[in-house]
């Protein structure tokens, strides 16, 4: 199963709004096939094992991250293939959620198949995290926040020009969760400062590219921005205040609108995220700055904080990662629980769950 896990998640940035699926079979002790599933509206990893495993199905354990589908959708019934392979044990990890595709573990048994659930199913669900919120009927995206932070818990140093916190490793790291996201957001004083294409420069390119949200309640969002100019190829979305602080600012946001930007107008954050729910955005990556990063927080609107720690200390008036936040004892502070840890050369990556799957 870990091995199906590593599979699946080389779908990552292919195959949304469907899940990350690997599967392997095994038989007699030896793998004899193994397969992820690559491509939305492709084979399901299940299929692209047995493919693989060939003749050497018959007989063998089928392990896979997701429960096998049971329902024709752009491709025919995974449980169909299974049948026909002669596979005579399968062990999944998490059930499906959606009602259209579940039922393949019930149909498997029918047919005298042995089936086992809940191998590594926390890891299982933590790799489709985003695609499980929305299959229970949320109404907001997914938020991951994510800040690369120094020694010391600054985002900036005291002069807020920007700079690389972390090294070329962790950055890299970054772009594959950018592919993993639908949308990549910031603050639109992050995006003054920093003029960022919010693109994915790394790694496998994207299906779809992430489409660049600025919160941004003012639109303030220079025309000449890096991303204004590329609203034509990748989609950017500005969400400000319903009602405009200003007459200045109500046209501001039209000639943005004018320059092809998507302008959502929304009565603070969780309208906010509801709206950009509607246009398709079930993954949001965050990725800062400090005001913005100490709202989401403030309003309990993160699910999974992932925290890059640089290897410098920035010192005196520096910018906090939330400095935005209100204060906070000690007893009184929230214990996030640690997801992940993975070292970048000399930074380190932690992801923290802030909510449950």
């Amino acid at each position: 199963m870990r091995r199906a896990l590593v599979l699946a998640a080389r779908g990552a940035g292919r195959v949304a709004p469907n899940p990350l699926v690997g599967a392997v079979v095994v038989r007699e002790g030896l793998v004899v096939g193994e397969g992820w599933h690559a491509q939305y509206g492709g084979d399901h990893a299940e299929v692209a094992a047995l493919q693989i495993a060939g003749e050497r199905a018959r007989g063998a354990t089928m392990y896979v991250t997701l429960e096998p589908c049971n329902h024709t959708g752009k491709t025919p019934p995974c449980t169909d293939a299974i049948l026909r392979a002669g596979i005579t044990r399968v062990v999944f990890a998490v059930a499906d959620p959606n009602p259209r595709a579940a039922g393949g573990a019930n149909r498997l048994r029918a047919a005298g198949i042995s089936v086992q659930h809940g191998v590594l199913e926390q890891h299982a669900r933590e790799l489709n995290a985003a695609f499980l919120f929305a299959a229970r009927g949320a109404t907001r995206p997914w938020v991951s926040l994510k800040l690369a932070v120094s020694l010391d818990g600054a985002i900036a140093d005291y002069t807020r020009r920007p700079g690389w916190i972390s090294g070329t490793a962790a950055q890299k790291a970054v772009h594959r969760l950018r592919a993993s996201s639908d949308a990549i957001a910031v603050g639109v004083g992050t995006a003054i400062a920093d003029d960022p294409a919010l693109t994915v420069r790394h790694g496998q390119a994207p299906r779809v590219p992430p489409r660049r949200v600025i919160f941004d309640r003012r639109a303030e969002l220079p025309l000449s921005s890096a991303l204004v100019m590329s609203a034509a190829s990748i989609p950017v979305v500005v969400v400000t205040a319903t009602h405009p602080v200003s007459s200045e600012a109500s046209g501001r946001a039209s000639a943005l609108e004018a320059a092809g930007v998507t302008v959502i107008r929304a009565d603070g954050l969780p309208s906010a995220l509801i709206a950009l729910k509607a246009q398709g955005v079930n993954h949001l990556l965050v990725e800062g700055g400090s005001g913005l990063a100490s709202a989401l927080v403030d309003a309990n609107l993160v699910d999974r904080l992932i925290m890059i720690q640089g290897s410098v200390i920035l010192g005196q008036n520096a910018l906090p990662a939330f400095a935005a936040l209100p204060p906070q004892t000690v007893s009184e502070a929230q214990r996030w629980r640690v997801v992940s840890r993975r070292a970048f050369e000399d930074d380190c990556m932690m992801t923290y769950a802030v909510s449950e799957l």
